[in-house]
């Protein structure tokens, strides 16, 4: 059985890798290059509490048993690459910067609350005029730009081919088989998924089989300290921001916008950024901006991941996972290779592409 594969972030190559691992003969086409585009603009946290705290019960289910297969996809991705890949689990701090936001934070197993005076003991950095924080020791991170090249070597090791500046244009049916036709050739398939991200709704595909998917922009920014200055020890989160350390320098995401393909940097965004962050922590007042990227999640219109076969059989869609493509990833790898080889396949139905869908 052969798999086209269309997209070479983080789902795609972790969909592949596993299917390549069955003995699944697997091509992945990739518009640009591995992991170049959500995958690296992405800050690599780990963080089913900080992300799920108040959203949807199945998404905030499906991203709890992502995060516990983290431990063995991270060692088996740097066994199968031989590259480190920073997979750590260090905990985080959920900041409330006001008592009524303090009151909105549940304790679970793995976190607990913590008074305003707890948490500055834990990040002295921190401004005096916070409520609290809610402490999770389980929350993760990863090196994201590691992440995604480590995972193509994965992939190529296992058997599978990528393809990159092969930009799948339509997909159609022949037969019993596809055809996913690029500027350059046509690639022809049993099954196909299209992990293509926010560029998943830009391929031409059968009637009600496109998934929905949209891009949001997302600007992040990186502050570098001052000489003889630590990092902070946690990922931190509050203020409408994250901040994570990270091999030097202290990244701060993220904004959110709808304004279709455009990657343009803003100062705008980045002056946002910056003082949001100022706010938690004062002293980054005086750390200098290092870099400012911007990158495109995947949406869905109802905010939640769009995972399965579509309208028409054997055509697999992987994609509107927006903010949590990287804590998704073993999950999202785990189902879909499950779905595609017919196995059997945990609960998603909150995900499937059949709910948007029109018409017969």
């Amino acid at each position: 059985m052969k798999i086209v594969i269309i997209g070479a972030g983080v789902a795609g190559l972790a969909t592949g890798w596993r299917l390549a691992q069955s003995g699944t003969e697997v091509v992945i086409l990739e518009r640009a290059q591995p992991a170049s585009a959500a995958t690296w603009a992405a800050a690599g946290m780990i963080a089913p509490t900080a992300e799920t705290e108040h959203g949807d019960p199945a998404e905030a289910a499906f991203a709890r048993w992502s995060a516990d297969l983290w431990p063995d996809f991270a060692a088996q991705i740097e066994a199968q690459s031989g590259r480190s890949i920073g997979y750590k689990r260090d905990g985080a701090l959920l900041v409330a910067m006001t008592e009524d936001e303090r009151r909105t934070f549940s304790a679970r197993n793995t976190a607990s609350l913590l008074d305003s005076s707890e948490v500055r003991a834990r990040e002295p950095m921190l401004s005096q005029n916070i409520a609290g924080a809610l402490w999770d020791m389980e929350e993760a991170q990863v090196d994201n730009r590691v992440l995604g090249p480590a995972l193509a070597v994965a992939c190529g090791k296992a058997g599978a081919k990528i393809l990159s500046l092969e930009t799948a244009v339509s997909i159609e049916t022949i037969g019993d088989f596809f055809g996913v036709r690029t500027p350059f050739s046509m690639h022809h398939a049993n099954k196909v998924l299209v992990a293509a991200g926010a560029w998943s709704g830009q391929i031409e595909m059968p009637a009600n089989s496109a998934p929905p998917a949209k891009p949001i922009k997302g600007e992040m920014i990186a502050l570098a300290p001052p000489p003889g200055i630590a990092l902070p020890d946690h990922v931190v989160w509050g203020n409408g921001v994250y901040l994570v350390p990270r091999k030097g320098r202290l990244l701060i995401g993220a904004t959110m916008e709808d304004v279709g393909f455009d990657t343009a940097l803003s100062d705008a965004g980045g002056d946002w950024l910056r003082h949001r962050a100022i706010a938690l922590m004062p002293a980054l007042a005086g750390w200098a901006v290092d870099e400012h990227w911007a990158g495109l999640r995947p949406g869905s219109p109802d905010g939640l991941p769009i995972l399965g076969e579509t309208a028409t059989k054997n055509l697999f869609v992987a994609t509107g996972q927006f903010r949590n493509g990287i804590l998704f990833a073993p999950a999202v790898a785990e189902t879909m290779c499950r779905l595609i080889l017919g196995d059997a396949v945990p609960e998603i139905r909150a995900f499937s592409p059949e709910r948007f869908r029109s018409g017969p």
